[in-house]
């Protein structure tokens, strides 16, 4: 080979190996060539003796034939593939190169590190000033994804900011020193869309130090900045009403909220002159709430449950309608004229509270003493009554509730754990016969034809169509509209009779209003008969 072939082809394999020795020869790792015979001193201080090193290499005959080979490449337009060099560290360690040493004298693998990988060969930040041919390896690019959690809820849009503070601005003008209570009505309304009952909660909640009004500037931070506005409905009423630090919402919470219903609703301003009647309405609309929404029923209803109730659309219904008998969720005066006057029917003594005894008269001795003695075991529902062996009001409220509409599913799962005598999570035939047994036995003492069991439950079994007909799960009687006479059956002689003899009244009422539950139906004709 001619001297200027050799000295082109060796600046070539330079620029191909990215190795460029007038610029960087001194940042070459002398450790990494582990060269017992020559020092690394040496290669450092005299990068000379690198470039000696590599004309070495080059006079040897496999390296001739690297560089023809090389060459041939070049020629033909191919890739340049160097046996052993890469920008990997991995391929540099794995592929072999020709060795200017003699045969199993090849130097050791470099060291690795206590963690295990490679040490890593020092490299430029950027390309060879030569401009390497090889191919270099694309990184990925980084793609930029936007912020999609918020720690206190994600901050409106610019639009919907300024359409809002315009709004408050309006409502603000001419106030400068704020709004007091009872001004405040039409932001609550109007700019919270939420119902104007809730003003005096949004008011109290916004005026932390009681001052008796709320600034514009307080009311930006709160509603704007706090990021409520961007929040739905549900969440913004569960982060008003809850106490600080409090991730449920208790009985009490709901009673501000009452209060100014009371106070500023127009179908119940005839309450106004008998303050005893207001918060026993209020008291029975919120045990109503926590009866139907709060389904753990440990009394902590949480947003989830909200979220998952017609709590909501109720109290938006219940603003916007005159007639507060016509809100037949919750806050309908006249359920709550009919639970209370059965409650004080029953309370003999009236020492608000019911016993035994007092309940086995309820609905005109309709329920047997069995199913009674299951109730004030406390087995559907722990009494919060702290008298032994009597029910209060609340207790009251969840077994009329349960009684009267027996299709929600409240009402399934308290009658179910009745049933269940065992608690093993179904009801077998032999405890259905329990209960039945008194029934059958006040149908022959009413000299009525009495309906064998054997018979009955065939009925019940083409009823409620179970998985498993020699059981019954609570899942087979929610699946099922005709569970609520089931229970009719088995401890309800007055239900059982009616739903044999079908009331044409009622067949006609359910025809013209099928969204009416059995709850809604028979409180109104029990008003009806009351008036």
């Amino acid at each position: 080979m001619r001297a200027e072939d050799s000295e082109s082809t060796r600046i070539r394999i330079l620029r191909d190996m990215d190795l460029d020795f007038n610029g960087d020869v001194a940042s070459l790792d002398a450790e990494l060539l582990q060269l017992p015979e020559v020092s690394p001193l040496a290669i450092k201080t005299n990068p000379c003796v690198a470039e000696k090193l590599f004309d070495q290499w080059l006079s040897l005959p496999e390296t001739n034939s690297l560089v023809k080979s090389l060459l041939n490449n070049a020629k033909g337009g191919g890739p340049l593939n160097v046996a052993g060099v890469s920008s990997s560290t991995n391929s540099a360690t794995s592929n072999s190169l020709p060795s200017m040493f003699p045969a199993g004298s090849t130097p050791p693998l470099s060291p690795r590190s206590s963690s295990g990988s490679p040490r890593i060969m020092k490299q430029r930040a950027g390309p060879s000033a030569l401009g390497s041919t090889l191919k270099l390896v694309n990184e990925p690019v980084k793609e930029l994804i936007p912020q999609f959690y918020f720690l206190n809820g994600r901050p409106p849009p610019n639009e919907l900011k300024e359409r809002c503070l315009f709004r408050i601005n309006q409502f603000f003008y001419g106030h400068m020193d704020g709004l007091q209570m009872h001004e405040f009505k039409p932001v609550t309304k109007e700019i919270c869309k939420l119902p104007s009952f809730f003003s005096t909660a949004l008011f109290r909640k916004i005026d932390v130090d009681c001052t008796g009004v709320v600034t514009r500037d307080a009311f930006v931070d709160y509603w704007i900045n706090g990021n409520m506005l961007t929040k739905d409905i549900a969440t913004q009423i569960y982060t008003i009403l809850k106490q600080p630090d409090v991730k449920h919402l208790a009985q009490d919470d709901f009673k501000p909220v009452l209060r100014e219903l009371l106070a500023t609703h127009p179908g119940l301003e005839f309450l106004q002159s008998t303050p005893e009647f207001q918060e026993r309405y209020a008291e029975t609309v919120i045990y109503r709430i926590f009866y139907y929404v709060n389904r753990s029923g440990n009394g902590r209803l949480t947003l989830r449950e909200l979220k998952r109730s017609n709590l909501i659309a109720a109290m938006q219904h219940a603003d916007e309608e005159e007639d507060i008998n016509k809100v037949l969720r919750y806050f309908s005066y006249e359920h709550f004229y009919v639970i209370y006057c059965k409650f004080w029917e029953l309370d003999t003594d009236h020492d608000f509270l019911i016993d035994k005894e007092n309940l086995i008269r309820y609905g005109n001795h309709a329920l047997t003493y069995r199913i009674v003695d299951r109730i004030f075991s406390q087995v559907p529902r722990k009494f919060t009554s702290k008298v032994e062996g009597k029910m209060g009001y609340e207790d009251f409220v969840y077994f009329i509730l349960s009684e009267e509409d027996k299709s929600s599913e409240p009402s399934l799962e308290y009658w179910f754990k009745c049933i269940d005598l065992d608690g093993n999570g179904i009801i077998t035939r032999n405890e259905m016969q329990f209960f039945y047994e008194e029934q059958l036995h006040r149908m022959e003492c009413m000299a009525q034809e009495p309906v064998l069991f054997e018979d009955i439950l065939c009925q019940i079994v083409d009823m409620i169509s179970p998985e498993d007909e020699s059981y019954f799960t609570i899942r087979d009687l929610k699946g099922s509209k005709l569970s609520g006479s089931v229970f009719n059956i088995l401890f309800n002689l007055n239900k059982f009779m009616a739903f044999e003899t079908r009331d044409p009244f009622l067949i006609r009422q359910e025809r013209e209003n099928p969204t009416l539950t059995d709850w809604d139906s028979h409180q109104v004709l029990d008003v009806e008969v009351a008036v």
